[in-house]
Parts: C-alpha cells; structure tokens; sequence
C-alpha cells in the first residue's frame, strides 16, 4: 500500500472516488436531490479542478496495486473552511471506499494527516464531521480527537451540524 500525492492528472480519478465514497456513505440517509446537488456543486470536475490546483490545498491517494482505496484532502492558511490561524491543518476530507472499510485504511490516512501536520511544525490539525455520522466521530475520537465547536454543512437543501473536532500535534 503506498500514499501518493495527487496532481491535475489525477482529476478525473479524483471525481470518481469523491462521488463513489460520498454516496456510499451518506445516501442512504439523505434524499437523491440533496444529494445530486450537492455533487453538482462540490465534486464537479471544475470545481475539483480548482482545489487541486489551490496551493494550500493538498490530496492524496491511498493505493494498492494501482487501485484507489480511498483519498484525503488537507487545507491549509486561507483554504481552510473555518478561519484559523496558519499554523493549523483542516482535514476536510478522509474517504475510504465501502469495499475497504474495517482494514485501517482510514487509520492509514490520518496518519498521514498526522505526520505532514508535525513536519510543518502545526499546532494542531482539525476536521468538521456531521453530528450523525457516529462511526467517523467513534474513529476520530479513538485517536484522540476532542470537540470544540460546530458549524453548519449544506447538503442541497439541508442543513446539517458539522461537530469541530481538533488534535493537538506539536506544543505551541
């Protein structure tokens, strides 16, 4: 297995898992419009395009044999969804395709997360992650993730609450 970072070369494999990893998780509990629009507008290849090509944005594949098992997005200084400092990293996105799920592949990729955010000497890394989403929120705090606040997540036509979760990294 082996974590690649990705490039625009990547963009449309990028879309594919993005679209798969959304739907497999979240569509059996939101409606298809929801759903459909919220794809439309946030994983279309344009848009996709302009996140990889962002550079405080960074995504990465996890890999096995050429197959895409999942995919992080990180965002740093002012690609960070909620206004930070600089000296934090926004998880945004930590996908693993259905298929995979159980085999610590998302333990893979936040450490991943985890050892980046250290390299740059970041004081801590943080991530939004809907309140419902009881296996994620299990995960994050079993490494250590506490909450801190919350924010709003537009899913089409729903509003949802994202809990705030953060872990502290390096000692400021």
């Amino acid at each position: 297995m082996q974590i690649r970072k990705l490039n625009s070369s990547d963009l449309e494999d990028l879309q594919k898992i993005s679209i798969q990893t959304f739907r497999e998780t979240f569509e059996e509990v939101n409606s298809e419009e929801d759903m459909q629009k919220y794809l439309d507008e946030n994983l279309s290849l344009e848009k996709l395009k302009n996140e990889l090509e962002n550079p405080d944005s960074e995504f990465y594949f996890i890999e096995n044999e050429n197959e895409n098992l999942g995919y992080l997005k990180l965002n740093f200084g002012n690609a960070q969804t909620e206004n930070f400092k600089k000296n934090h990293l926004e998880i945004e996105r930590i996908y693993v395709l259905r298929d995979f799920l159980g085999q610590k592949i998302g333990q893979i990729i936040l450490n991943k997360a985890i050892e980046i955010g250290k390299k740059k000497n970041l004081e801590f890394l943080w991530l939004g992650v809907w309140e419902e989403n009881h296996r994620a929120i299990k995960f994050y705090e079993k490494n250590g993730f506490k909450v801190f606040g919350k924010h709003k997540f537009v899913l089409g036509k729903d509003v949802q609450t994202d809990l705030l979760m953060k872990l502290l990294i390096n000692k400021k």
